[in-house]
């Protein structure tokens, strides 16, 4: 299983994909604002890419959305 997530990091939001939610986060040592999960890499990708083409307004409100 593969999760899109968006977190945030000294103000900063990062958007990625990865298969371990937990590990990722220790890396960026940030907090988890979103996650949803895909299937596979091809679909977690596509949804990467089109979230990254999102502002930051659009972002935070689908952080707001669906709390993860």
């Amino acid at each position: 299983m593969w999760f899109v997530y968006i977190c945030q990091r000294g103000g900063k939001l990062y958007t990625g994909i990865t298969t371990d939610l937990q590990h990722r986060m220790t890396q960026h040592k940030a907090q988890l604002l979103y996650y949803e999960p895909h299937p596979d890499k091809f679909s977690a990708a596509r949804r990467e890419k089109q979230i990254k083409g999102w502002r930051r307004e659009k972002k935070l409100a689908l952080c707001h959305k669906k709390p993860s």
